[in-house]
């Protein structure tokens, strides 16, 4: 089985996928916002790679990047302007979370696949000029592209096979032991500058936060996909808002209502952040369209209906809701799951009461099942 499945090369994975844009280290944050939002509206995923010398990639960085950035870095908030003149390298975590490893592409799946579990958070695979990308009328990459490798190409890479695991795709998350209970989480009423040292390890483990109330129940998420619909004056609605307002705010994809906005104005003032004021006057918020609300049914999408506090704080959910299963669904169910929502996890609600949160099933988990069957 092992060799039939592994037989394929990094390369063969890459096909079609675009090269990546990047900035260098000493690029602007401000210039990596502007790349961010021309990113995003490509619909391609949220996110620049940062390169060093002889464009040696460094890191990947998004829009929750810079938020987060913007509301730890101190007088980031006071300044915005000469926050957004430093360069990208003062955005990057120093402390080594969301590695980058650049592999080559001839190398093989086991190699990408042990690369993943032993900390990268994503694979920089360098593109083959005039290679298989040009036999697919793409044209060929240019010397030094690259595109990304992630946890979801490998999932999806073993989803295709997945009936040569036929002995552990059916099996529950929970017997298979996926449901971590370490899962990051966060109250609704609590402030959402609060919540900025969770989001850094969101980003960095590839999850989001949990919005649970005091009695365990999930009422939404704050992901760096979400907050990717934004742009970086977002970050005076994460310095002024609660987390409930915050997930509003994200909702309606940075175009907030007149009251949320008016909130986040009242709490730069009281707070005496003029600048940021300034800057979230200059800038022309109605430009985000929401989408629309998703007409599936529950039992179509996965995606949870959940009971919200009855204060009415939340809004208008123009997001999708968070992906969840039961500790019941199977390994293949979850995958399928994930896959088709685009996200890395999967959050496990309680048997016994389907808005209380027992967990969550990561793709890191997920692919070490995979490694363990192929031993």
């Amino acid at each position: 089985m092992a060799v039939s499945l592994l037989a394929n090369e990094v390369s063969d994975l890459c096909i079609g996928k675009p090269a990546v844009r990047s900035l260098p280290l000493s690029a602007a944050a401000g210039e990596l916002a502007a790349a961010l939002r021309r990113v995003a509206r490509s619909g391609a995923a949220a996110c620049v790679a940062v390169t060093g010398p002889a464009r040696a990639v460094v890191g990947r960085v998004g829009l929750a990047d810079v938020l987060c950035f913007l509301c730890t870095e101190p007088e980031a908030l006071a300044r915005p302007a000469a926050a957004l003149a430093k360069p990208v390298s003062a955005i990057l975590p120093k402390d080594g979370a969301g590695e980058v490893r650049r592999v080559d592409p001839r190398s093989s799946i086991l190699e990408a696949l042990d690369a993943i579990l032993s900390g990268a958070q994503v694979l920089a695979v360098p593109l083959r000029a005039g290679g298989r990308k040009k036999q697919l009328g793409g044209g060929g990459a240019a010397a030094g592209d690259f595109c990304w490798l992630t946890q979801e190409d490998l999932v999806r890479y073993f989803l295709n096979s997945i009936g040569l695991f036929y002995h552990v795709a059916a099996r529950s998350v929970s017997s298979l032991g996926l449901v971590r209970t370490d899962f990051l989480s966060v109250r609704p009423g609590e402030s959402a500058l609060s919540a900025v040292p969770l989001i850094r390890r969101a980003v960095a483990t590839e999850t989001a936060v949990a919005v649970v109330t005091e009695d365990g129940l999930l009422v939404g998420e704050i992901s760096p996909a979400l907050l990717a619909a934004c742009d970086e004056t977002a970050a005076a609605a994460i310095a002024t808002l609660s987390v409930a307002d915050l997930m509003a705010y994200a909702d309606y994809f940075g175009s907030p209502p007149e009251h949320i906005l008016r909130a986040v104005k009242a709490g730069l003032k009281d707070k005496g952040l003029d600048a940021m004021l300034d800057l979230i006057e200059d800038e022309t918020l109605s430009s985000f369209s929401p989408l629309s609300a998703s007409s599936s049914s529950d039992e179509e999408t996965g995606r949870a209906q959940l009971r919200r506090p009855s204060s009415g704080s939340y809004g208008r959910r123009s997001a999708e809701e968070p992906v969840v299963c039961s500790p019941a669904s199977s390994l293949v169910a979850v995958m399928v799951q994930a896959l088709a929502h685009r996200v890395s996890y999967v959050w496990v609600l309680d048997e016994d009461d389907d808005c209380r949160l027992a967990g969550i099933v990561t793709f890191a988990d997920v692919l070490r099942v995979f490694r363990e069957q192929l031993q």
